[in-house]
């Protein structure tokens, strides 16, 4: 039997979510309360990580390119608090959207539907892998930066001050035994906390939208395919497929939109301070520490294209399913229709003009389009363009 969403549903279990709800009354309790104190862990974690990444803005405020440089993790950490949070409220609704999506892909009979069906859950699957990939390597570098040169200054015999994975001041000694042990440690299980997260849901985020608009394509083909040389019965009984097939596409895209719109909102809103902070960043750094500057670029390089791949997934994700949504309407138009009678050609028409109804994923002002993909790099290049200026 296939898992649809294999890796996500992995991280999920490392965060301490299995969706079981059949057990006895004794072990459910046992199991809620265990699970319960590991969201408040991975919750405290990650709110918790803004307050010395905080402290080290505020120390560094006179000094303008180190002051920024917690920003963009801080605010990659603000993005993870909504998507915890938005996840425990709408957990049940995410295990239902897995299950449902799940369900209809059994539920497929044509054999060439259903290869179509696998094909896009192959490239769903690439995609949250590559994304995998990309947040563990990101993660990987900025943790053992710091061990590295450790490692490299003791062999040159040189003697290296001790530095966090990420920017933070912490209110004790953190840069000495056993202080920076248990910094490094809890910087450690935060990243951990946040890529699993990160994988989890935008990894769902894809899988579900990939999942629909193959719904919407095998709907297309149905349409199309179809000459409606049949007898009364049975066109009655195709009509009625099609519109219970693309009322349930259509459901499911809606729940998806209502269970997603705040991480949208907030993906679009941090990414967008994100670029701002880490191109300025990488135009502003001190060219006289030649070695320091070229660390701090290439790790702004890797952060940059990790949360820019991040975007691109909410905005593809809602590209592709707004474009698939307005297609039935296509297909509808160039399919067999002058052999339907009038009345049934009135339910063509009904289902035609549903499809003009794109299904948008939208939150507030922000739309899930590979236009604002697209906006937001031209707004990137001219924030490069006028920091160049001023400087």
């Amino acid at each position: 039997m296939i898992d649809l969403f294999e890796r996500q549903r992995f991280c999920l279990r490392v965060m301490g979510h299995n969706f079981v709800r059949d057990r006895s009354q004794q072990s459910r309790r046992w199991h809620n309360t265990r699970c319960t104190y590991k969201y408040i862990l991975c919750l405290f974690l990650v709110v918790s990580a803004q307050v010395p990444m905080i402290n080290y803005t505020i120390y560094y405020l006179d000094h303008v390119e180190l002051a920024t440089a917690s920003l963009s993790i801080c605010f990659t950490n603000i993005l993870t608090t909504v998507k915890i949070i938005t996840f425990l409220l709408y957990k049940w609704e995410f295990a239902a959207l897995m299950e449902k999506m799940e369900e209809m892909y059994y539920e497929v009979r044509k054999a060439e539907t259903k290869a179509k069906l696998k094909r896009d859950n192959d490239y769903a699957g690439d995609l949250t892998r590559m994304y995998w990939n990309s947040c563990c390597c990101t993660g990987a570098y900025f943790m053992t930066t710091p061990i590295l040169k450790i490692i490299w200054s003791k062999l040159q015999g040189m003697d290296v001050p001790l530095e966090l994975p990420m920017p933070m001041r912490f209110s004790f000694d953190f840069e000495s035994t056993p202080g920076y042990e248990f910094c490094y440690i809890y910087t450690g299980l935060t990243t951990l906390v946040v890529i699993a997260y990160a994988v989890a849901i935008d990894g769902l985020f894809i899988g579900f939208t990939i999942n629909l608009k193959a719904h919407f394509i095998a709907l297309q083909s149905i349409i199309e395919t179809n000459n409606f040389l049949k007898s009364e019965s049975e066109l009655q009984r195709d009509l009625s497929a099609c519109i219970g097939y693309h009322n349930k596409i259509l459901s499911l895209a809606f729940k998806l939109r209502d269970i997603y719109r705040p991480i949208i909102f907030a993906q679009f809103l941090m990414t967008s301070l994100q670029v701002c902070v880490i191109v300025y960043q990488m135009v502003t750094v001190s060219a006289s520490q030649y070695i320091n500057a070229q660390h701090i670029f290439l790790k702004n390089c890797l952060f940059l294209c990790s949360i820019l791949l991040q975007l691109f997934i909410y905005c593809y994700g809602g590209e592709i399913l707004k474009l698939e949504s307005l297609r039935v309407g296509v297909s509808v138009e160039i399919s067999h229709w002058y052999n339907l009678k009038p009345s049934h050609r009135r339910i063509l028409c009904l289902l035609m003009l549903r499809s003009q109804r794109e299904a948008i994923i939208k939150a507030g002002f922000y739309e899930a389009s590979l236009a604002n993909f697209t906006a937001i790099l031209k707004a990137a290049m001219s924030y490069i363009t006028l920091i160049q200026s001023i400087e």
